[in-house]
């Protein structure tokens, strides 16, 4: 994996900030809604001991965040 990909719904709260946190700090991201692409909601379920929680965000080197914070994201992307 080479970017990082953000997995979730146009409707849900902590989706918009986490993608205003990424574009706000110039962070590049992959952007899927799993409402629109529903082929991708199995692989969030398998991430999420079979809860569909969004955002699901993974990256380059495997780790996974869910629903994270803005501080989570901070701290993850170390800025």
């Amino acid at each position: 994996m080479s970017a990082i990909k953000m997995y979730g719904t146009s409707w849900c709260k902590d989706c918009i900030r986490a993608r205003a946190y990424l574009d706000e700090n110039g962070i590049g991201y992959a952007w899927t809604d799993v409402d629109e692409q529903t082929e991708f909601v199995p692989l969030i379920k398998g991430l999420n001991n079979g809860a569909q929680r969004v955002p699901t965000i993974l990256f380059p080197d495997g780790s996974v965040l869910i629903e994270p914070s803005n501080e989570q994201l901070k701290m993850k992307l170390g800025l």
